[in-house]
């Protein structure tokens, strides 16, 4: 039974291989063995790279499935087309083309595998990238709110300066008015008297429009420091929103980069592994001699080959005979007095025809 399958996974006729010794039928076994294997590993590959792309272990596996067929039927093609000759070098021109695309298959079929294998040291690289990503993410949306988070400041540290200024000026005018009535300055004379008085209305005034430019900074300050408050967290807000962007970013083409960033030797020695398993069946195939299976089938597609030849020159000798028998069928009826007769009555009548024909178009014209 399983020999079957696998002769069947050769795509080789059944019907000659049945007739073929045991060993030419081995030699088909392996590469039908090789085909199906093949097979598997795409379906195994093209689950996992899918399962990296849907995130679904049931979809992965019904499109894995579906591509492992692909890749089986590709392969099944490529080994039942490739025909012995006589000549080494007609038989690996026929192949090239198949040996190419058997290469992108094993670049396929490969790198889901690579990323698998590799699977710790590209979540590291990953994670790597990731908290750059983080960092420059924070960078850039700071960026975009630092600039009014500052000017805020600086408007607050201006109001705050205003007020400091003022009460400068105001301790002053304190200083001025006391030393008035210790008679340490101005007139010099101690006591309270009308300069003192103006110095102490002058303080007065200049205290009350500290008492109310410090409320009226207070409330700016206070709006400026919510809004800078608020700056802040929408500035966290858009860090948290991004963030999972940033953290799923594990998808194929992310690890495939990653991938690239690892040393390159050893994607290397499993890439060549599967083209080595790819290419196998068509070397098999290529360097094998000609086998028992091969001569039988060149002898049935020779056979038919050159019975269609037959038919065709059959056909193209029936056809030129026809043609022969009707010239000189035709020739003989042309000598016959009654057919001239006969031609020349109708090409009479004819041209009666044709002059009352014009003899009435002429008719109207006039």
């Amino acid at each position: 039974m399983l020999k079957k399958f696998f002769i069947t996974c050769s795509g080789v006729d059944k019907t000659i291989i049945n007739n073929c010794s045991d060993g030419e039928q081995n030699k088909y076994v392996g590469i039908g063995a090789t085909v199906f294997f093949t097979a598997v590993m795409a379906t195994i590959a093209g689950s996992y790279a899918l399962f990296t792309v849907f995130d679904n272990i049931y979809a992965a596996i019904f499109f894995g499935l579906i591509w492992g067929l692909l890749i089986f039927n590709l392969d099944r093609f490529i080994v039942s087309t490739i025909k012995k000759r006589d000549a080494k070098w007609k038989e690996f021109l026929q192949a090239s083309p198949r040996i190419i695309l058997a290469v992108i298959i094993a670049i396929v079929i490969s790198k889901p595998l690579e990323l698998k294998l590799f699977e710790k040291e590209i979540n590291q690289v990953l994670l790597t990238e990731k908290n750059q990503m983080t960092l420059d993410n924070k960078t850039q949306i700071a960026a975009q709110f630092t600039p009014e988070i500052a000017k805020l400041n600086s408007e607050i540290d201006d109001l705050k300066s205003e007020i400091t200024t003022k009460e400068t000026a105001t301790n002053t005018l304190y200083e001025t008015y006391i030393a008035e009535a210790e008679g340490r300055k101005g007139t010099k004379l101690v006591g309270k008297g009308p300069v003192y008085k103006e110095k102490r209305e002058k303080h007065d005034a200049a205290l009350a429009a500290l008492n109310q430019l410090k409320k009226d900074n207070a409330a700016k300050i206070q709006t400026k420091e919510l809004a800078i408050s608020n700056l802040k967290k929408s500035q966290e807000l858009s860090v948290i929103q991004t963030q999972p962007i940033i953290a799923n970013f594990d998808g194929l083409m992310a690890r495939i980069n990653a991938l690239r960033k690892l040393p390159w030797l050893p994607s290397f020695f499993i890439f060549l592994l599967f083209l080595a398993i790819e290419t196998s069946p068509i070397f098999a195939k290529l360097i094998s001699p000609k086998g028992e299976y091969d001569f039988k089938l060149e002898d049935e597609e020779t056979a038919i080959k050159t019975w269609v030849d037959q038919q065709i020159q059959q056909r193209a000798e029936l056809l030129n005979a026809d043609i022969l028998i009707n010239k000189k069928v035709y020739k003989d009826i042309a000598e016959e007095d009654e057919i001239y007769t006969y031609k020349q009555k109708i090409a009479r009548d004819l041209m009666k025809l044709q002059a009352d024909a014009f003899y009435k178009k002429q008719q109207k014209m006039l």
